[in-house]
C-alpha cells in the first residue's frame, strides 16, 4: 500500500470535485458544500484499463491560507501525507477565480494536473477556451472533462499517473511578487535555508511567502520548531510591510493577491479564453488596458511614453545640474585659493572635488529620472511593457519574462545590472536564463546614464533627449541581437511559454513616489561617496606616481625661466594685471601657459596610469580612444560613474590653466581630440563593454560558475570594440 500512487482531488468549493470523484470512484457520497461535508477526507480507489490507484478527496477550499478548517485538512495532508499528484479541479465558466488555488499549488511545488470541469457550462455563456494553450503557458497538463457525465475522465487520469511517475519530485514555481516583495522574500529565503527552518517540509519561498502573508497557522508551526528564528522572520516581514505602506500604501498580503490575480489575467490575455462581453462590464484595468496593450497602438503609446519620460527629465534637470557644475567649480577655486600647493592640494581638487563632483552633479538628472521610472512602475505600467515586448522577445530566442529582468537592468533607463542579473531566476529554461544573464549588462543603468548625459550633453546638447531616446532603442536592439547571436551558437535550446503578471493599474501616492525616488538617488549618492571615492583617490594616486624626473622638471623649468628673461618689469605689471595687457603680454602669458600643460601631461603620461593609458593607444586608435580616455574606461571596470571621475581627475591634472572653471562637458567639447564621431564611439563602448565588477561577480554566482564571469567580462568587451571601432572608422571617413 505505501508503494501505490495516491491522488489527491483538490479544488474550489461548486467546482465539481465531489462530483469527479463519485465518478471515478463509483461511490456515493451528497454532493454539496455546507459544514460537515468533505471536512475529512474521504478515500476511494480507481481501477481501469489497467491503471490503479487511490484517491483522496479533500475539502473544497479557496486559498491554501487557511481561514477554515476545510483549508486547514486540505493544507495539512497536502504537506504530511504528500500524495504522488493533484487532479486540480477547475470550474472553466469561473477561470480566474480558480486559478487562485491553482497558483498556490504550483508555488507549494506538488505535482499537479488541471481538470477543466464544466466547459460545457462554459460554453453555453458564450466563453471558449483553449486547454493546449494553457497546458503550455502553466507547463502542466490540462485537461476539459464534464465530471457530470464523465467526459473525459479518463484522458484525465491518463495524464494524472502518467505526470506523478516523470514528477515525482516536488518542484515549486517562483511567480513575481514585484521588485520590493522579490526581495524580500530573497531575503527571507536566505534565512530561512541558513538555519534549516522548516526546509524538511516546505520550500524556502514558500515559508518566506508564508510569512509575507501573515499565515497564522504557518507562523504557529514556526514558532512550535524555532520560536528565535521565527520571531527573526516575523520582524523582518514587519520592516517589510513598514516599508510598502510607506511608499505604495499597501500590505504584502494584498500585493500578493494582486500581483496572482495579475498572473492569472496575464495568462488569460494570451488567446487562452475567447469570449463575447458586455464592455461596460470590464474592469477600468481592463478598458485601460484594450488601449494601452493594443497590438498596434500599445508600442506606439509605449515609444511615446518613453520619449516623454527623457524630455521631462532633461528639460527640468538642466538648471539643477547647472548649478551643481558651478559649485563644485566655485569649490575647485575655493581650494586652489587657500589650501599650499602640494600633493594634499592636488588630490583635493583633482582627485576629490574635480574626480567626486563630476558624478555628484548629475545627482538631480538622475533624481528626475528615477522619479519618471518610480510613477511608471507604482501604476502598473512597466508590466506592460514587458507583456507587449514579447512577441519581439521571442524572436531573439528570449523569454518574455526576460523582459522585467531588462527594465530592471535600466531598459528604461536608471536602473542596475545587479538585481537584473537576480530576475532571471524566474526563467524556467537554463539556456534562455543564461542568455537573458549574459545580456541585461547592455542596458543604459544608472552608472551608464551619467557618462551617457556628459556626452549627449558635450556633443548633441540640442536634442538631448532624442539622443538618450536613440541610445535606449539602441541598447534593446544589441541586447537582443547578442543574445540571438548566444542563442544559436553557445546556449541552443528550444523557447518556454510566457506568463507574467498584470497587477491592477493603480494611482500611485506622492510619499510612495517620493520614497521610491529618493532610496534609488540616495543610493547612487553613496556610492558616489564609498566605493567612487575611494577608486578616484586610487587612480589619482595611479595618476600623480612616478613623479617627473627632476632632470624633465629641469627642462621646463629652464624654458619658463629663459621666458622671464626676457621680459621687462612693465610686462610683468601688465601680467599681474596692473596695467591694460597689451597683445604682446598676452601672447607670453599663453606661451607659458603652454609651458605649464606641457609639463603636466608628460607627468600625467610618465605615472602608471599614463603609461597604461599610453601602452593601449596601440589598438584603442582604432575606435578613436586617447590614452586619457583609455584611463577612465579601465577604472570604468570597477563602476560606470568611475569614468566621469576619472575624467575629470585627468582632465585636471593636465589642464593648462589652473584657475579655469570650466565644466567637464566643457572641457571636452574644447579639446580639439575630441569631437562628435569620437563621443559616439565612446558611448557606444561605454554602453556595451564589460559589466561592472560587482554585476561580474553576481553573474558568477547566479550561473554557477566563474568562467561565465570571465565570458561575460570578454564577450561583452569584444562586442563593444568591435561596435565602437565601426562607428569611429566609418564616422570619421564621412563626416
Amino acid at each position: 500500500m505505501s508503494n501505490e500512487l495516491t491522488i489527491a482531488l483538490a479544488g474550489n468549493p461548486n467546482a465539481g470535485k465531489t462530483t469527479l470523484f463519485n465518478a471515478l470512484t463509483g461511490s456515493r457520497q451528497h454532493v454539496g458544500n455546507y459544514p460537515g461535508v468533505t471536512v475529512d477526507t474521504k478515500e476511494g480507489r480507481y481501477s481501469k484499463n489497467g491503471l490503479s490507484c487511490r484517491l483522496v478527496d479533500l475539502p473544497g477550499i479557496y486559498s491554501l491560507s487557511p481561514y477554515s478548517e476545510e483549508e486547514v485538512v486540505a493544507r495539512d495532508y497536502l504537506v504530511n501525507q504528500r500524495p504522488g499528484v493533484i487532479i486540480n479541479i477547475v470550474d472553466a465558466s469561473n477561470l480566474e477565480r480558480n486559478l487562485y488555488l491553482s497558483c498556490q499549488f504550483m508555488e507549494m511545488g506538488v505535482p499537479m494536473v488541471i481538470a477543466l470541469n464544466m466547459i460545457d457550462v462554459a460554453k453555453k455563456r458564450g466563453i471558449e477556451i483553449d486547454h493546449q494553450r494553457l497546458s503550455e503557458l502553466i507547463g502542466l497538463p490540462v485537461c476539459p472533462v464534464v465530471a457530470r457525465s464523465g467526459q473525459g475522465i479518463s484522458e484525465l487520469m491518463v495524464a494524472a499517473i502518467a505526470h506523478a511517475r516523470e514528477h515525482s519530485k516536488w518542484q515549486p514555481a517562483k511567480i513575481s511578487y514585484g521588485e520590493d516583495l522579490d526581495a524580500a522574500m530573497l531575503d527571507l529565503s536566505e534565512m530561512i535555508k541558513a538555519a534549516d527552518f522548516l526546509t524538511q517540509d516546505y520550500p524556502a519561498r514558500w515559508t518566506a511567502l508564508k510569512y509575507l502573508e501573515k499565515d497564522d497557522r504557518h507562523l504557529s508551526i514556526g514558532d512550535s520548531v524555532n520560536v528565535e528564528m521565527s520571531a527573526r522572520l516575523v520582524e523582518k516581514v514587519e520592516q517589510v510591510s513598514r516599508h510598502l505602506e510607506q511608499t505604495v500604501g499597501s500590505e504584502p498580503d494584498a500585493m500578493i493577491a494582486d500581483h496572482r490575480y495579475g498572473f492569472i489575467k496575464s495568462i488569460v490575455k494570451q488567446n487562452v479564453v475567447h469570449r463575447t462581453i458586455d464592455p461596460d462590464r470590464l474592469y477600468a484595468s481592463d478598458r485601460i488596458d484594450k488601449v494601452l496593450t493594443n497590438r498596434f497602438a500599445g508600442p506606439l503609446i509605449m515609444l511615446l511614453v518613453l520619449l516623454g519620460l527623457y524630455n521631462f527629465t532633461f528639460t527640468y534637470s538642466a538648471l539643477p545640474v547647472a548649478w551643481c557644475e558651478a559649485f563644485f567649480s566655485w569649490l575647485g577655486v575655493v581650494a586652489d585659493t587657500f589650501v599650499p600647493d602640494g600633493y594634499f592640494k592636488s588630490m583635493l581638487i583633482a582627485g576629490i572635488i574635480d574626480g567626486i563632483g563630476g558624478v555628484l552633479g548629475f545627482v538631480p538628472l538622475i533624481m528626475f529620472m528615477f522619479f519618471g521610472i518610480a510613477l511608471l512602475e507604482d501604476t502598473g505600467y512597466l508590466a506592460r511593457v514587458a507583456f507587449m515586448m514579447d512577441r519581439i522577445f521571442r524572436i531573439f530566442g528570449l523569454h518574455g519574462s526576460s523582459v522585467m529582468a531588462y527594465i530592471i537592468s535600466g531598459g528604461i533607463a536608471g536602473g542596475c545590472a545587479v538585481p537584473g542579473v537576480m530576475a532571471t531566476r524566474t526563467l524556467r529554461s537554463p539556456k534562455e536564463r543564461m542568455a537573458t544573464l549574459l545580456t541585461v549588462p547592455f542596458m543604459n543603468c544608472g552608472a551608464k546614464l551619467p557618462v551617457l548625459a556628459l556626452l549627449v550633453g558635450a556633443f548633441f546638447s540640442e536634442n538631448q533627449a532624442r539622443y538618450m531616446f536613440l541610445f535606449t532603442l539602441l541598447a534593446w536592439l544589441m541586447a537582443l541581437l547578442a543574445a540571438k547571436l548566444l542563442r544559436v551558437t553557445v546556449l541552443r535550446g528550444a523557447s518556454t511559454p510566457f506568463v507574467l503578471e498584470l497587477p491592477p493599474y493603480r494611482f500611485p501616492t506622492f510619499q510612495g513616489l517620493f520614497i521610491h525616488t529618493w532610496e534609488k538617488t540616495w543610493h547612487y549618492i553613496k556610492k558616489a561617496g564609498t566605493v567612487i571615492l575611494g577608486i578616484s583617490i586610487l587612480l589619482w594616486a595611479m595618476m600623480t606616481f612616478p613623479a617627473l624626473p627632476e632632470t624633465d622638471r629641469q627642462v621646463f623649468e629652464d624654458q619658463r625661466q629663459q621666458m622671464s628673461d626676457q621680459v621687462s618689469p612693465l610686462l610683468f605689471a601688465e601680467l599681474e594685471g596692473t596695467t591694460e595687457p597689451s597683445i604682446e603680454a598676452l601672447a607670453l602669458y599663453e606661451d607659458l601657459l603652454a609651458v605649464d600643460g606641457a609639463e603636466a601631461e608628460a607627468a600625467l603620461r610618465y605615472s602608471v596610469a599614463g603609461r597604461i593609458g599610453t601602452a593601449m593607444e596601440r589598438i584603442s586608435w582604432l575606435p578613436g580612444f586617447d590614452w586619457r580616455t583609455n584611463i577612465a574606461l579601465l577604472g570604468g571596470f570597477a563602476a560606470k560613474e568611475v569614468i566621469i571621475s576619472t575624467l575629470g581627475t585627468s582632465y585636471s591634472l593636465g589642464q593648462v590653466d589652473p584657475e579655469a572653471s570650466e565644466s567637464l562637458a566643457a572641457t571636452l567639447g574644447n579639446d580639439p581630440g575630441w569631437d562628435a564621431v569620437k563621443a559616439l564611439s565612446v558611448i557606444i563602448f561605454v554602453m556595451f563593454y564589460a559589466p561592472c565588477f560587482v554585476t561580474v561577480a553576481c553573474i558568477i554566482k547566479e550561473a554557477g560558475s566563474w568562467k561565465w564571469g570571465v565570458f561575460s567580462i570578454t564577450f561583452n568587451t569584444f562586442f563593444a570594440f568591435l561596435l565602437s571601432t565601426l562607428v569611429y572608422q566609418v564616422g570619421s571617413r564621412l563626416f
